[in-house]
């Protein structure tokens, strides 16, 4: 059974040269809630974790369909719904019932540190890596709706 201690971690920095590079196919799972408002991060993907149980096999066959190398989970601050997120994922793969082509080729998984909070306040205004960025609801750092 998997466990949330091997989740492996990536910064805001290492996510933006990343996405910036195109060097790896990323599928970014945004898994806020009612405080997705004011921002994304481009061309996440975006599956609340309030139901997640029953959209996670969908987002698992759009993963595989991607090609993605890489998955990366993130909530407001990644420190509950990102990982949480991202451990239903790693289990979900890994179990025998689940159509996967070939679990070799399975993207690695990771959480967002310090979640979008962490990232607005470094990318929120470069629309290169941010969409729909609202600077008013993120005043002083903080999205009112957490």
């Amino acid at each position: 059974m998997t466990s949330v201690a091997p989740l492996k971690r990536i910064t805001a920095a290492q996510l933006s040269d990343l996405i910036l590079s195109g060097s790896k196919k990323l599928a970014i799972v945004d898994v806020r809630d009612d405080d997705h408002i004011g921002g994304h991060i481009k061309g996440s993907l975006h599956y609340p974790s309030g139901n997640l149980d029953v959209t996670l096999p969908t987002l698992v066959r759009k993963v595989q369909d991607s090609g993605a190398e890489a998955v990366v989970f993130h909530c407001a601050l990644s420190q509950q719904r990102g990982p949480s997120a991202a451990l239903q994922y790693a289990r979900e793969i890994g179990k025998s019932n689940t159509p996967v082509v070939d679990i070799s080729v399975q993207p690695q998984v990771y959480v967002l540190d310090q979640g979008f909070v962490g990232w607005q306040e470094i990318h929120g205004e470069d629309e290169r890596l941010t969409e729909n960025f609202r600077r008013e609801i993120w005043r002083n750092g903080r999205n009112p709706y957490l």
